[in-house]
Parts: C-alpha cells; structure tokens; sequence
C-alpha cells in the first residue's frame, strides 16, 4: 500500500487533494510497516537485524516529514528533538554494525554486507543533519521546510520500494524478473523524481517564516 499511494502522491500536483490525501495514506501505511519491521527485526535478528534499523528509520522519516510542512505547529520541535535522538542513535548503530561486518570474514554481518549497512547509516546522517536545522534554525524558509519534506518523505518511499522489489518482496517475482536489473527501476526513478522536485523548489528564493 505504501508503495502505491507513495507512487500516486510523488506523481501528482503537490499541494492538491489527491497529494495530500495519498500523502496521509502513505505515512499511515508506511509508519506501521515501519513500526512492524523494526519489531520483526528486533525479535528475528538473526535473519532481519538490518530490518530493524530500517524500520527505525523508516518511521522517524515520514514522521519528520509531516512536522517538516507544521514546524511553526506548536510542540513540532520537541518532536523534532526526540527524532533527531533516535536519528543519531540509528545512525551510530549502523556505522558500528557496517564496521564490525568489515571485520567478519565474509564482510556480512547477520546475512547482510557492510555496504548495506553503511548506505542506510548514509540516509540516517542525512536525516539527523536536517533534524538539527530544523531544531535550531530560527527561521526556515518555506523552501526549505518543504524541501525537508520531499527529502525526507522520498527517502522513506525509496525504503519501501527496495523493500518491494530488491529485498525480500522480490522473492514473489520470477527468477528471470529479478536478475534481469528492472526491479532496481523503481528506486532509480524515486530517486531522480526527488532530486527533480527539490531542484524546482529551492531553484527560486522564497520569503523566509518564523519557524518557532
């Protein structure tokens, strides 16, 4: 589900009804699927440890993503406090597993490469480095608070498409289908959608507001 309206959401006019409906659809869905992976993680972690650093960070991105467009909402930064906090936690979590992989003789570590690790580490970086402007910016622009937002909710689509078709959903797809490259297509267009929109809305100056 979070993939589909995820796919209508990022497709559609932003700012209208149909944006902001599938939006909500999107952060429901992709909040519990978050939520469940991390627990699945947790309690599996011999086979899905990795799921629980991504559902962490799932989570904590279509959250922020939400206050990102209400900062000015009153009790939107001391959320954005406690998301930062876990954003570091995960972050140095997943640098430390990425670097003990390393030291395995394989470079995997509960069935997962260094690289796997390191690239998630990579996003929740990204993701605590835009908490801490949000916290501490005495003023966000509007660009930049809806930039927040397309970073933060696009990230979090590109989870859960990987999880659909590169990670374990690519197991319902014909072995032909899944080595034949194409199910790597929906990241790659997630990704240059992101970078398109965030090229069309920070392009132009914006009048700065009051964040808090």
């Amino acid at each position: 589900m979070a993939v589909i309206v995820g796919t209508i959401a990022l497709g559609s006019r932003k700012g209208r009804k149909v944006h902001v409906s599938a939006g909500r659809v999107f952060v429901i869905s992709m909040g519990v699927a978050s939520v469940l992976g991390a627990i699945l993680g947790a309690l599996k972690y011999e086979t899905f440890w990795i799921t629980f650093h991504a559902g962490i960070l799932g989570a904590t991105l279509v959250s922020s993503g939400v206050l990102a467009v209400r900062i000015r909402a009153r009790g939107a930064r001391r959320w954005f406090i406690a998301i930062a906090g876990l954003n570091a936690l995960n972050a140095v979590a997943l640098f430390s597993a990425g670097w003990y992989a390393t030291t395995m003789p394989d470079a995997r570590l509960y069935g997962f490469a260094a690289e796997d690790y390191f690239f998630l580490f990579g996003m929740a970086a990204v993701a605590f480095v835009g908490d801490m402007r949000m916290v501490f910016g005495t003023q966000i622009s509007n660009r930049h608070r809806i930039a927040q937002h397309l970073l933060r909710m696009c990230i979090g689509f590109f989870i859960a498409a990987g999880s659909a078709f590169t990670g374990p959903g690519a197991s319902v797809f014909p072995d032909a289908v899944q080595n034949s490259g194409v199910l790597s297509l929906p990241e790659l267009t997630i990704m240059l959608l992101m970078l398109f929109w965030l090229w069309k809305t920070v392009r132009q100056p914006r009048p700065l507001v009051a964040s808090h």
